[in-house]
Parts: structure tokens; sequence; C-alpha cells
């Protein structure tokens, strides 16, 4: 540590937060189940191509219980989620390469249990009482597009998957009464996402195991039902936004009944299955999860007294949340800590770290505190955001001196961002640069109202909040004017490259497997998100000259400052073709702009090499953009026409 800072322009500054230490030091924490006393999650592992490992935690000992190569993945809706279960020690999990669902046991290597077909499964409940298990497939044999159904499928793996439920364009969380008497389950159609409408429905198991008495016990076009789960009583309970705030709700003898109506979120959009974000701990508490304003809080609920207990914890991202006997399981973080698995006990109200998802710890004197902002944007509305300033205890910037700003778009756009540690954040920070991660308008976190704002607004209230941000901090003196660049994934690629196409206010930005051609992405998208711009931009039928009018393809000859752009090659979400268009209108303009195509990656970057180079050429790039040299030896990204 210096005694006294080095005086040294914003960007150069050296830090310990290396690409390579994100990239090989950290992995992706998912999924989390309960068996008796053992607790088993998933890790997305970098350093091994992206597998998706299953980790067992017994008796204070972690195991690697999956083998290599197999990986624990599902595709369905392309973006998976809910891959395996687990039962007396024996886990079933979809497969990664073929998409078949297995049996691992304690007796050997894992087994297939369904057939090779082009179907792919997802969120299963197991049924032992019936020998099978209870899933969604997402059937592609037929070509065009996919038919999604629940099956039930033998543990044995005899004979073809039988259909349960079908009819509906999408299925969600199949669940099991514990007396194996019912099953609930989720269930939405075209052209809606399931955080605009879904259903929530219940049906009689009959003696021959298929259902009976179809009743729909909850939800709408207009209502977003999340995670139906049943009590040891049979009680079933849900979240709802039909207050217009997702709250927890009870299914009972026909009624509803709301449990703790609060303008908080108890709820999230569902982009993977197996999301949980509460728990049945007994049948008198649960364990849950809410957000407000951006930020994760725990409570502990009593179904008799109706008294809901907000627990003080140093987290402000909870999710994942699993419990029994005494304890909760959930993955959480902090502005100091990064992602981690937690066990918390419910009675000493103590928790402790099982496994972080970073083998680094950097000194706080490197990190940036997030700081939430509400400013004005445009047409009298307000935005969200955590800004990030400069920190690095080594250095200081010349007096007088402003950082370059880098506006951060999320993806969905139906998400959200979180004071939650980000490394790849606190790469940027550390180095001189401040930060703008943005709520803008349709982000989670705020309410169902604040949701719908954009909608028939993207690529106008997304970007006018990102613009008003940049602008906040600039009156504010707290980012160089002339050093101000955006950068997003997917749909805040496209968010980034609305930004720099429809306005100048940018010098600068990077796009990742961004949305470019509307139209494109409304024909050549797949399922699950097929109908996504319905509401999002409005009927393409209708609508084509809005769809052309806020495509940033049709409108290169408005863009004049540098971009980079990535790509993965075997993205299916946003195929190569719309970054590789945006690439050759630069090119032709004379333009700087530089293109990373990385080859095995599909929608989002999960190869430690890929990761390391992705944020290195980015930082490269801004470099040579705003004039500064990086303290670091990184490789350099050919830019063209610079």
């Amino acid at each position: 540590m210096s005694a006294t800072p080095k005086i040294a322009p914003y960007g150069s500054w050296s830090s310990p937060i290396t690409a390579e230490q994100i990239a090989s030091g950290s992995i992706g924490l998912g999924q989390i189940a309960l068996d008796v006393r053992d607790i088993y999650w998933s890790e997305m592992r970098p350093t091994e191509a992206g597998r998706h490992a299953i980790v067992r935690l017994r008796d204070g000992v972690m195991e690697n219980i999956l083998p290599a190569p197999f990986s624990a993945r599902s595709r369905a809706h392309e973006y998976g989620g809910g891959a395996f279960s687990v039962d007396n020690g024996v886990i079933y999990f979809c497969n990664d390469s073929d998409q078949r669902l297995y049996r691992l046991g304690p007796e050997g290597a894992p087994r297939p249990i369904t057939p090779e077909s082009n179907r792919r499964y997802a969120d299963a409940a197991i049924d032992l009482r019936r020998q099978r298990i209870v899933c969604v497939c997402e059937d592609h044999r037929a070509g065009g597009e996919p038919v999604n159904t629940i099956v039930a499928v033998n543990l044995d793996g005899h004979g073809e998957p039988v259909s349960l439920v079908s009819g509906h364009d999408f299925y969600a969380s199949p669940r099991l009464s514990p007396d194996g008497k019912h099953l609930a389950w989720l269930a939405w159609n075209h052209p809606d996402m399931p955080w605009d409408g879904t259903e929530l429905w219940l049906a009689d198991i009959a003696s021959n195991g298929l259902l009976s008495n179809q009743r729909r016990a909850a939800g709408s076009r207009d209502e977003s039902v999340f995670q139906p789960a049943f009590a040891p009583d049979g009680a079933l309970y849900f979240v709802s936004d039909r207050s217009h705030w997702w709250n927890l709700y009870q299914f009972r003898s026909g009624q509803i009944q709301a449990l703790a109506p609060m303008e908080a979120e108890f709820g999230q959009p569902q982009w993977i299955f197996g999301m949980s974000t509460y728990a049945l701990a007994s049948a008198r508490r649960i364990v849950c999860a809410f957000n407000r304003e951006a930020t994760w809080h725990l409570a502990l609920f009593d179904t008799g007294t109706r008294r809901m207990e907000i627990v003080e914890t140093p987290f402000s991202d909870i999710g994942g949340v699993a419990a029994d006997h005494g304890k909760a399981i959930f993955v959480a973080a902090s502005p100091t800590m990064p992602p981690a698995v937690v066990r918390f006990d419910l009675t000493t109200r103590r928790y402790e770290i099982l496994r972080s998802s970073s083998t680094a710890a950097p000194d706080a004197g490197y990190l940036a505190a997030p700081q939430a902002l509400t400013y004005p944007s445009s047409r009298g509305e307000h935005a969200h955001a955590f800004y990030y300033p400069p920190a690095n205890r080594d250095f200081r910037a010349p007096a007088g001196a402003k950082p370059p700003l880098l506006v951060l778009s999320h993806g969905g756009p139906t998400s959200a961002t979180s004071r939650a540690l980000n490394l790849k954040l606190q790469y940027w920070t550390s180095r001189g640069f401040a930060v703008l991660d943005v709520n803008y308008r349709g982000s989670t976190g705020y309410g169902r109202d604040y949701r719908l704002k954009l909608e028939g607004q993207w690529g106008v209230a997304d970007v006018e909040d990102c613009l008003a941000g940049a602008r906040y901090l600039v009156e504010h003196g707290w980012a160089d004017a002339a050093r101000l660049a955006i950068r997003g994934g997917s749909a805040g690629g496209y968010t980034t490259l609305c930004a720099l196409t429809f306005h100048d206010l940018f010098h600068a930005g990077a796009s990742y497997y961004g949305v470019s051609d509307l139209e494109s992405l409304a024909r050549d998208t797949h399922k699950f998100e097929a109908r996504y711009l319905d509401r999002l931009i409005g009927l393409h039928a209708t609508h084509r000259d809005v769809y052309r009018d806020r495509s940033p393809i049709h409108h290169t000859d408005r863009l004049s400052c540098p971009v980079i752009f990535f790509q993965g090659l075997d993205d299916k979400v946003v195929p190569p073709d719309q970054t590789e268009k945006m690439v050759n209108a630069l090119r032709t303009k004379g333009i700087p702009v530089a293109y990373v195509p990385l080859a095995g990656e599909s929608h989002g970057f999960r190869r430690a090499g890929n990761i390391r180079r992705a944020i290195e050429a980015e930082f490269y790039f801004y470099s040579r953009i705003f004039g500064f040299t990086p303290a670091d030896a990184i490789a350099p990204v050919m830019i063209e026409n610079l």
C-alpha cells in the first residue's frame, strides 16, 4: 500500500482486480436443492468451458458430485434453469450436450432416462409414489416452433414421456402436493411474457397418474403469478402482482388471501426456470426475500399469526431460497461481498458462507460504494440508478480532472441491476472510471407500474433514462462530458446502440450481442421471446414503421462515434448477423469499429478465456478512444478506421 496516493490520469490506474482474476477466479452460483441433511447447488465454471457442475455439502464435506464432461444445464426457453432435482441422494438432471434427463445415484455413473430425441427438459418435481418425474418438456422434433407441455418421465427410463398437460404455449413450475394427490403449475400464452400475465392451475391426480378436474386458481393476462408451492398442510402458496406489487398469497378451499400486503416485490421476472424467493421451513414458517427499490431483504412469515418479521442481514441481494430443518439456504451478496451460498440458522439468526462465487477478496480500498440515485428523466418521469465513483486507495487524479463515465444498460429489458458486489464493474472504477448502472423504466424492483412504463417505449424510454443519468452526473461535476461511454448486452446492447445511433451525447460504446434490427429479432428469435416485442414495440403487422424507425441498422448514417462489438457465434437469441450488419455499416462509413467474435459462445459468455478477452478488449478500446494509457499489459484489439 502506498503511503501517499500517486497522482495519475483517470483510466491509467493499476488495480489488483484483474480480468484474469474475474474470469478464472469466479464461478456462477445457481440452483439450490435440499435433501434431508445434504445441501446441493449448481456452479457454472468458466475454467471448465462453462460446465455446470453439481456440488454436495454433507457433514461439512464439500464434493463435486457430477463427473465431467456432464453438465447440468437445460436449454428450454434457451435460458434454461431448473436443471436438476434430488431425492434420497439420487440426482436427476438435464445434460447440456444432449438435453436428455439422466439419473445419478450412489451406485455409479449417470445414465439416461429419456430417449435420444430433440426434446429439452426443465423444472422437475420428483413423484416417488408413482416412480416418475413431472417436468416441463420443450419438444423440437417437428421443426418450426417447439411444443411445450408438462410430462411424466419414468424413473427407470422405460417408455416414452407421457403428456400430462398441454394446450398452452408455455409452462413452468409443476409442483406436487405433499400427499401426492394434486399438481399445481403455471401456464401462459403468446404474446405475454411470464412477468406480464400467467395463470396458476391446479388439478387432481387420478389413479392412472393422469390429471383430472383441471381448474385455474389465479392469474390472468394482467396478473403475473410466480413460484407456486404447497405447504405441509396442503395449502397452496404463490406470489402475484395483482396489487401491482409481487406479494405473497395463499390459496385454500377455493379462496385467495393476501398474506402480507407491501409495496415491495417478492417475485422476479421468470427468465429461467426454478427461481425461488421463498420457502416453507415448516407448516407455520415461511422464509422469504423481498425487493424494495433494488435492495433485497430477508423476512420470516408466521402463517398462524400472519406476522412478518424482517431480519437484519448484511445482504443487499438474496435469491434461490430453500429451507427446512431450522435452516435456510440461499444465494446472497452485498456491496462488499460477491454472491455466495449462505446457510442461515433460523434459531440463532446467524449465517455462514458455504461457498463464494469468487476466490478474489479485494481490499475495501479498491472498491467503489454504490450510491442510489433517483433523477429526473424525460416527459416528467424519473429513473433509478446506482452511481459508482472511481475508487483506488493507491491513486488520485490530477486536480480539476473529471473521470470518464461508463453507463451500463442492463439486459432483459425486463430485469434489474443491484448493489451486489460485481467485480466486472469494480474493474472499471478501480482504474479510474465512474460507472452509472441504470434501472431504467421497465426495470423490476419498483412495482408493476414502473415495469409497464416500457410498454411501447423500448428504444425510447430506456435510452432517455440512460442519457438523463449521464447528463445528471455531468451537471453535478462527477463525470467528464467529453468522455462518456455506454455499454450493454442483449437488450442492453439494443439500448446502447439506440443511444449511440439516435443521440450524440456519448462518444463511444460497447455492444455485447446487442439487437440492431427489431424486425429480424421478431422473425428469427426463439419461441420464448418470439412475441416479446408485441408489448415493447407493438404488433409487427401494424407497426412496421416503428420497428424500422427504432432499428439502429436502418439509421447507421446517424451513427458517428466509435463502437466495439462482442458476439457469441452460437447465439440463438440474438444471432451473429445482428452484430455483423452493424460492424459492416460502421466499417463502410469509416467510423472506428472493433469486432470480437467468440466461437463456442452463445447468449452470454461462459469460457474463462473469452470472458477475460472481452473485458480487456473493451478497456483497451476506450484507452485508444479516450486517450489514456492502461497500467496493465493488455493484448491489443484491432480497431478499424482509427
